[in-house]
């Protein structure tokens, strides 16, 4: 039988190593983030994060998805019975209703397209799948002079009217359809953050895709590091790496998603005046912004004007744009006046 001595012997023991490990669990190192993963807009998307008390990593995930599948539901063209596609898919010239999200996002839209010329039209989705960049499948030759002026006929964000109250949007011309892959992913990015934040995470870095956002810092107080790629068409590497706090960034490029026929290369990012793949010496658009709806569709928007026409806007907007251009020696690295002052205000990598 265990004397009564000996049991304080025990319980006082029992106390010390408690007390030993509260300690070195007060003095260790912040753990590390925790990461969330997964698909969605056929890519996929990684979270870094610190948990706060009471949140349970699972659980978020499972919010982080259910939020992403809505707006997979209401904007993907590759859903059938998504809201953009049912929009797409009907030849009414009437108005048509639809989820406030979506007449918003057209409405951010058609500013970019004001502001840009045109440059960035989100009514390129006949022209997007004639290319073999869409929902119908890729293609390996460049389609007819005749056939690009057929469907032009059928573009133009001119045609395309938004209300915001009630929600809703109406068609000029019965085979106008949209396309929003200049910007709902960026649109999801800010949703999940939207997301992370009613639960109460105050330091993350959503990345869908290439577009991110950050909030707040890591616990030793550094910000989240982003690399910005260089535009390679083989391979992978980095081009610079930069800070984010508070911010969010979106790339566009004509180095991923292209195809070749003998020396030519037809890039994704399409001219909605020719109706053709924008061709000129300007690899990559990286932009800076609040939120990354904006960031993204100005990648684009910024990316399709070029190397001339493209800096000059973003100086006139005071947009945070980094520009890579191939040149006969490799590539040269422009950026906005907005966004040298940014680079120059971050602590170095």
């Amino acid at each position: 039988m265990t004397s009564v001595a000996e049991l304080r012997r025990v319980v006082a023991f029992g106390v010390v190593l408690l007390a030993m490990a509260l300690q070195l669990s007060c003095s260790s190192e912040p753990a590390g983030p925790v990461e969330l993963q997964g698909q969605t807009m056929g890519t996929g998307y990684s979270i870094k994060l610190y948990l706060p008390p009471g949140v349970v990593a699972a659980e978020l995930q499972a919010a982080v998805d259910a939020r992403l599948e809505a707006v997979n539901d209401m904007m993907s063209t590759y859903r059938p019975a998504s809201d953009l596609m049912r929009f797409n898919h009907s030849t009414s010239t009437d108005w048509q209703p639809v989820p406030a999200p979506l007449a918003e996002l057209v409405a951010r839209s058609r500013e970019v397209s004001d502001q840009s010329g045109g440059r960035f039209d989100i009514t390129v989705g006949p022209l997007v799948n004639l290319w073999g960049f869409g929902n119908l499948g890729p293609t390996n030759e460049a389609p007819a002079d005749t056939v690009i002026a057929e469907v032009l006929q059928r573009v133009g964000y001119q045609r395309l009217d938004v209300r915001l109250d009630p929600p809703a949007l109406r068609k000029q011309v019965a085979g106008l359809e949209i396309d929003l892959s200049a910007i709902a992913k960026g649109w999801g990015v800010d949703e999940v953050a939207r997301l992370l934040e009613s639960r109460g995470v105050t330091s993350y870095l959503v990345d869908i895709g290439g577009e991110l956002r950050s909030r707040g810092r890591k616990p030793d107080g550094a910000n989240w590091h982003i690399a910005i790629e260089r535009p390679l068409r083989e391979g992978r590497a980095v081009q610079r790496v930069i800070s984010l706090d508070d911010l969010a960034m979106a790339t566009s490029g004509d180095y991923r998603n292209y195809f070749r026929v003998g020396d030519d290369y037809y890039s994704h990012t399409l001219d909605p005046r020719s109706g053709r793949p924008v061709r000129h010496h300007l690899a990559s658009v990286s932009v800076i912004a609040d939120d990354c709806a904006s960031a993204d569709a100005w990648a684009t928007a910024l990316l399709a004007l070029g190397e001339q026409d493209g800096p000059a806007l973003a100086e006139r907007l005071g947009l945070k744009a980094f520009f890579i251009i191939r040149t006969t020696s490799g590539v040269q690295e422009l950026a906005s006046p907005a966004y040298a002052k940014f680079a120059a205000q971050e602590p170095a990598a």
